[in-house]
């Protein structure tokens, strides 16, 4: 006859049966779980191997499309994404090349702002001290000495911004140059958004080469170790080689007072002032860089936008529409003249004119309340609409931009 275990006995076996199985479960899916865990880390690894084999093959592209354009002449130093040629007895560039590709807008590469000297450079580059000292304090912070001068990038790190390795090369000293802080922090940072701009827009790449314009004579930064020469004037040189166009900018180094359009100009004019040849490999170089078409380059003087009319050319008396800020609030008559680019009657019936420049770039404004509409023998919009006009009265301010209100048709006449 068997012997029945007892109850309890049972109970335990069972109790152990069952915790051993687990255990042993859990030991199979802690294996799997390091095992999957090991697969994804070397997922990773090959993937960052394959975006550095990638970025390396671009960084190959932009060298091979570099030269294939023809870059000015002098010895070259190539970085990652960026070539220059440096100009010892100024200390900074002659002239830095680069391409904004199309990944520039989907980049998301933030400044690294790790300036430093450029280690090729063979006679040796700029260095911190060439613009500020600073003195490290008691509380572990650094007092700051400028010397005035902000370190302008000549090819900006935001063109960079799709590679952190272009990104930081950025920030040699070989690619800075002294620019006055208005300058810099705005006219000049328009100018790169503006072409940025245009590679967005088009999907298409552009090749720039930027310096400053150097020359015998230029001021110095006197308490720099090295005296870096300040450039007057800032140029830049675009091309886009797929739409077989090119135009150059020349800009003072001081707060800029027209639009970007004022200081357009042909490459040719660029190379006549710099003594640099720039595209020599483009074909129809000639004809490409004889041009300045605004209206392919900036979106707004496609839109209808005009420059504003030379200072210089225009009677006794009379402003150009960027003179007209110059008397905002003053509480003087003055005649400002422009072209009427747009026009419209607000929805309490006043009828508002923008010279030279549209919503919401307008640079000058004329409003004539619907109450004075009476006082002008016809419709004022559609006799001035499209045409060069002179205003005379107080110019006040709406917004921060200058705005001119008129009565009567005494106030605004047809200029030519």
């Amino acid at each position: 006859m068997k012997k029945r275990l007892p109850m309890l006995i049972k109970f335990r076996l069972l109790l152990v049966l069952v915790l051993g199985s687990f255990v042993a479960n859990g030991q199979t899916i802690d294996v799997q779980l390091a095992g999957k865990e090991d697969e994804r880390r070397l997922i990773f690894q090959q993937l960052d191997q394959l975006d550095k084999e990638i970025e390396s093959l671009k960084f190959e592209q932009i060298r091979g499309d570099l030269r294939s354009v023809g870059l000015p002449a002098g010895e070259q130093v190539w970085h990652s994404a960026m070539v220059l040629s440096y100009a010892e007895e100024h200390e900074q560039a002659r002239w830095v090349a680069h391409i904004i590709r199309p990944e520039v807008t989907d980049g998301t590469g933030a400044r690294t702002n790790d300036f430093r000297a450029d280690p090729l450079v063979s006679t040796g580059s700029a260095v911190e001290e060439d613009y500020f000292l600073k003195y490290l304090q008691a509380d572990s912070t650094y007092k700051y000495d400028g010397f005035g001068w902000d370190r302008g990038h000549l090819a900006p790190s935001a063109d960079f911004r799709w590679s952190e390795t272009a990104t930081s090369e950025s920030y040699f000293y070989s690619n800075m140059s002294p620019q006055v802080g208005d300058f810099n922090r705005e006219g000049w940072a328009k100018l790169e958004g503006l072409l940025r701009g245009h590679v967005d827009r088009s999907g298409r790449q552009l090749i720039v080469v930027t310096g400053g314009v150097l020359q015998e004579g230029l001021p110095v930064v006197e308490r720099g170790v090295n005296k870096v020469s300040v450039p007057e004037q800032f140029y830049k040189v675009v091309l886009d080689v797929e739409a077989g166009k090119a135009i150059g900018f020349l800009m003072p180094n001081a707060k800029l007072r027209y639009p970007i359009e004022h200081y357009a100009v042909s490459v040719d004019e660029v190379e006549d002032l710099t003594g640099l040849d720039f595209f020599g490999l483009v074909g129809a170089e000639e004809q490409v860089e004889a041009d300045a078409d605004t209206e392919f380059w900036i979106p707004e003087v496609a839109a209808g936008d005009v420059e504003p009319i030379y200072a210089p050319s225009l009677p006794r008396g009379h402003f150009n529409t960027v003179q007209a800020k110059l008397y905002m609030g003053r509480g003087k008559k003055v005649t400002v003249v422009g072209k009427v680019v747009s026009s419209r009657y607000s929805q309490a019936g006043h009828l508002w004119f923008n010279l030279d420049k549209q919503y919401p770039n307008q640079i000058f404004s004329v409003m004539i309340r619907k109450e004075n509409l009476v006082n002008f023998p016809g419709d004022p919009k559609a006799e001035f609409d499209g045409k060069v006009i002179a205003v005379t009265g107080e110019v006040s301010e709406i917004g921060g931009s200058p705005v001119m209100f008129v009565d009567g048709e005494e106030g605004v006449s047809e200029f030519y």
